[in-house]
C-alpha cells in the first residue's frame, strides 16, 4: 500500500472510532422531542420495580388458529369452484297445434321471351300493323296480330310503343316495349 492510502484508511478508522465513543457516552435512551421529554414520567429507581403487564399469549394462540385458513389468498393459485348447477325452470308444456300446410306450389314460372321489339310497319294500304322482332343473334322476324313466330310465340295486340306476345300453347304472356335496336 502506498503512503497516501494508509493515511486515508487511518483517517476513516479514526473517524469511525470517534463516532462510536460519542454514541456510547450518550444515555442509552432514544432521542425524544422536548414535548415528549416533558410528558415522560420521572425515572424509576432501582428499589421500585415496574408494574407487571399481562400479555395474554394464550389468547394470541387461539386467534392464530382461527385465522390459519384464509378464505381467499390472492398470492396462491386455486381453481375456481364450479358454479352451482342451474335449476330447470318449470315450464308448462306447449300445446302443439298442427302447423299450417303450405299450398302446393304451382308450376315453375315460364322463362322470359327472348325476342326484342325493334320496329313497327304501319302502311296505309295494309290491313294491320306489322311488328318487327329480333332474337339478338341476327335473326329478324315479322308478324301481324294472331301470327305465330318461330313456332312458339303468338303475336297479340300491337301498339305504337309495345307488343304483347304469348306462348303458342296459351300458358303465359309478356309485354315487350319498343327498344329500337
Amino acid at each position: 500500500m502506498t503512503f497516501r492510502r494508509r493515511q486515508v484508511a487511518l483517517a476513516v478508522l479514526g473517524g469511525a472510532g470517534l463516532l462510536a465513543v460519542v454514541f456510547a457516552a450518550r444515555d442509552d435512551q432514544p432521542a425524544a422531542s422536548p414535548r415528549a421529554r416533558a410528558a415522560a414520567p420521572p425515572p424509576v429507581s432501582a428499589s421500585e420495580s415496574p408494574p407487571v403487564i399481562e400479555v395474554g399469549l394464550d389468547r394470541l394462540e387461539t386467534l392464530r388458529t382461527e385465522l390459519a385458513e384464509p378464505e381467499r389468498n390472492p398470492f396462491r393459485f386455486q381453481a375456481r369452484p364450479a358454479p352451482p348447477a342451474p335449476r330447470p325452470a318449470a315450464t308448462p308444456r306447449p300445446i302443439l297445434e298442427p302447423s299450417p300446410v303450405a299450398p302446393p306450389a304451382g308450376p315453375p314460372p315460364l322463362p322470359p321471351i327472348p325476342l326484342r321489339f325493334i320496329g313497327l310497319v304501319d302502311a296505309p294500304g295494309q290491313a294491320g300493323r306489322v311488328a318487327i322482332l329480333s332474337d339478338g343473334r341476327g335473326n329478324v322476324f315479322e308478324g301481324k296480330e294472331g301470327d305465330i313466330i318461330e313456332g312458339r310465340y303468338r303475336v297479340g295486340r300491337i301498339a305504337p310503343d309495345s307488343l304483347e306476345l304469348s306462348y303458342a300453347d296459351g300458358r303465359g304472356r309478356q309485354v315487350i316495349r319498343l327498344s329500337g335496336q
